[in-house]
């Protein structure tokens, strides 16, 4: 099964891939074609299937593997899949690991480490809650993404997002010793656990009705409470650490209904920004030419970034 990432510019090719997205479109003129999201664990391609049958309608199904024949052309810097045919495969028949983008980092090295950070925290309030609130959610949480797209949209990537965050705060905490370090350690760890409840898990991600309704931050405040009170936590930890959950959108435009206003809501926003930033970044120079520009990033006000040549050292 060759993967999306070895594809090359005029390679025919017979593979198996997953549907992640499908939308029905018209062309100028007046032809139907269908424009589809294409996945495996190595990446994402955008498709196109030009010559539409009624049975191509039950193949490219969102969340279907389907066996697919087409080539593979440039367009506009970018690689695109035209599919001559395609068929469905029964998800029984496959390993789903191979259609699911995988951390770039071993899971089971990430739990080790989360496990180290929780160690590592003073015994007091803040751990047993820390704790508590990590367990109660750890099958989702070593395995759901961190988000639809955008940032960290792949298998592990909630862990994986919020162990790089906790390495970040480290060093800093380091650099500015008056930044508790067990708070801003602690609010990497579960600033996005209400993401177990708002997004739907790895494969087709999407959002749930909670989700859409109530969002990750208030999902987070809500268990935080909930936690509290079967530990039998109140006071300022408690208000604290709601902050921090709160405010690490920084903005009610981004979805905090409060601005961080202590040191390590601060800083944790910061970090949360700052490692989401770098993962789209990451993310779009890996399609981009040695030399050219990035498609425009929306994320990143539609911004296109620039590959200079000693990039290859990160593609070796």
């Amino acid at each position: 099964m060759e993967m999306i990432k070895d594809f090359t510019d005029g390679e025919h090719v017979f593979t198996q891939l997953l549907v992640t997205a499908v939308n029905k479109c018209v062309t100028t003129q007046g032809r139907t074609y269908l424009n589809i999201t294409l996945q495996d664990s190595s990446g994402t391609i955008a498709a196109k299937k030009w010559d539409v049958f009624e049975g191509d309608y039950d193949v490219f199904v969102e969340g279907n593997v389907v066996s697919v024949e087409g080539e593979v052309l440039k367009y506009q810097n970018a690689l695109q899949f035209k599919i001559i045919s395609g068929m469905v495969v029964p998800v029984s028949s496959v390993d789903v690991t191979k259609f699911i983008q995988q951390a770039p980092e071993a899971r089971e090295e990430l739990e080790k480490e989360l496990n180290g950070y929780l160690d590592s925290l003073a015994e007091g309030e803040l751990k047993t809650m820390t704790k508590y609130l990590i367990n109660k959610f750890h099958d989702a949480y070593v395995i759901h993404p961190a988000a639809v797209r955008n940032h960290h949209n792949f298998c592990s990537g909630l862990l994986y997002h919020s162990i790089c965050m906790a390495r970040v705060a480290e060093q800093i905490c380091k650099i500015y010793p008056h930044l508790n370090r067990d708070w801003v350690v602690a609010g990497a760890l579960i600033h996005d656990l209400g993401k177990t409840i708002e997004l739907s898990g790895a494969l087709c991600t999407k959002y749930t009705v909670e989700g859409n309704l109530v969002g990750h931050i208030s999902i987070m405040v809500a268990e935080i409470r909930m936690a509290a009170k079967e530990l039998g936590i109140e006071g300022e930890t408690l208000t604290l650490l709601e902050h921090m959950i709160l405010s690490h959108h920084t903005k009610p435009e981004y979805g905090s209904p409060v601005a961080p206003m202590t040191r390590e809501a601060l800083a944790l926003a910061m970090i949360d920004d700052f490692d989401a930033k770098m993962n789209v970044v990451d993310k779009a120079l890996e399609n981009a030419d040695i030399g050219g520009f990035t498609d425009k990033i929306f994320a990143l006000d539609s911004r296109g970034y620039y590959v200079p040549s000693y990039e290859k050292k990160n593609r070796e």
